[in-house]
């Protein structure tokens, strides 16, 4: 049951077809998302996150990291990653994300946007080392940003605001289907941390 947000469905489905996402609203109390907000700023090995596009390095504003139970290599956009020790804050975190959506991972991808001008562009995480159809838990903290969804062949959108202390799961097809994004915003001047709990395979 969920405590702050007691009239949350979290059994809706917000994709019309294709996939299905679940939001559960905030899992955390002010106080207890504030915390972790503070925590993951200190304790996180932030790096500024590389991209290789046509060829060229991108060195992106926004930073990010990778944490697991295994140091598990993880490619994206022609770079790869080798996973962190989890820190205590991500395993508590992890539990709380895997009670909620009853579903186990054992890594996560971690990305801090300063502001709204951060953003992420259309991509689905369909990566060959994540788990085929496999759930991805997606936790925020900070700054309220809104989350777009678009079905690949008919262009459909959805769109989902997440919360300071939010889950948001995404699962089965989803990812074959749909792309989503975390759409730029000069209104937002306060930094979001958005973690999301994956499940790699060896």
């Amino acid at each position: 049951m969920d405590l702050f947000n007691p009239i949350i469905d979290n059994q809706k489905n917000w994709l019309p077809y294709d996939g299905t996402v679940n939001y559960y609203g905030k899992l955390l109390s002010k106080a207890q998302a504030d915390f972790y907000l503070t925590r993951l700023l200190e304790t996180i090995e932030w790096r500024n996150d590389e991209a290789i596009l046509y060829g060229k390095k991108i060195i992106t504003k926004r930073k990010a990291a990778w944490y697991g139970e295994k140091p598990f290599s993880y490619t994206y956009s022609n770079t790869t990653k080798y996973a962190l020790p989890w820190t205590d804050e991500l395993l508590q975190l992890k539990a709380l994300v895997e009670k909620e959506s009853g579903e186990i991972f054992n890594t996560c991808l971690l990305n801090l946007y300063h502001d709204g001008e951060e953003g992420m562009a259309w991509h689905s995480d369909a990566e060959s080392e994540l788990k085929k159809n496999g759930a991805i838990g997606s936790l925020s903290f900070g700054a309220e940003r809104k989350f777009a969804f678009k079905h690949k062949k008919t262009g459909e959108k959805v769109e989902v605001f997440l919360e300071h202390g939010s889950l948001l799961v995404m699962k089965g097809v989803t990812q074959t289907h749909w792309l989503h994004r975390l759409p730029p915003s000069k209104k937002i001047t306060r930094p979001r941390i958005n973690l999301t709990f994956r499940t790699i395979v060896n």
